[in-house]
């Protein structure tokens, strides 16, 4: 069952093609990876699946709702894009707190169980101003998961990873597969392509070709 179907999507800019008629399918339970340079398209197609941007042609559903008209931003999603934004004098827990706050799906126990589940401590009073680029990304992620998303969108989840939390990132992920999670997830690195992916598409000026 398609989760996200993507029919047909064209985004320009002025005279900018961004996305050229670009199709895709989510099917439930798999991971689908988009790989392709900086600049090719792979950030534009999560943000217009977000609802963040509109595409000037084409259309996005996501379980059966067209993004645009049926609803304006989907449900139930987890989401890293581009570099994950935290209040910089909260410790990691608060950020997350007031996150929660915000759809009150979940409390005190979920947020700190996600945290936990990323590696990083739930106790630890640092404020995220002083995390490193690796510790952004953990609580990025934390955030993503903490609500129990069907569909996480995944924008470079492993940037700024040493190599035992790409390790543990990689794993994590492939149990949420288990899970029956779709995971839509687009990375630099090959390696992180080939052992997550069931599905692979390269994007290159807008153009999108699935290679595997």
């Amino acid at each position: 069952m398609s989760i996200v179907s993507v029919n047909n999507v064209t985004k320009k800019f002025r005279e900018n093609t961004v996305l050229n008629n670009v199709s895709l399918e989510l099917e439930a339970g798999t991971v689908t990876g988009l790989v392709g340079r900086n600049g090719s398209g792979k950030t534009m197609l999560m943000k217009c699946v977000l609802g963040l941007v509109s595409p000037n042609s084409g259309s996005i559903t996501v379980r059966g709702k067209c993004v645009g008209k049926d609803i304006d931003i989907p449900e139930n999603v987890g989401v890293i894009l581009e570099t994950p934004g935290f209040l910089p004098n909260f410790s990691g827990y608060n950020n997350l707190m007031q996150l929660a706050k915000i759809r009150r799906k979940i409390g005190k126990a979920e947020v700190r169980a996600a945290i936990e589940r990323v590696g990083l401590n739930p106790d630890d009073k640092k404020h995220v101003g002083k995390y490193s680029l690796g510790m952004r990304q953990r609580l990025g992620l934390a955030q993503a998961i903490m609500e129990d998303p069907d569909l996480l969108i995944l924008d470079e989840p492993m940037n700024g990873l040493d190599k035992d939390g790409v390790k543990d990132m990689r794993q994590y992920l492939l149990d949420l597969k288990a899970q029956g999670k779709t995971i839509l997830i687009a990375s630099h690195s090959a390696e992180d392509i080939d052992v997550l992916c069931d599905t692979v598409c390269e994007m290159d000026k807008g153009l999108l070709t699935v290679v595997r």
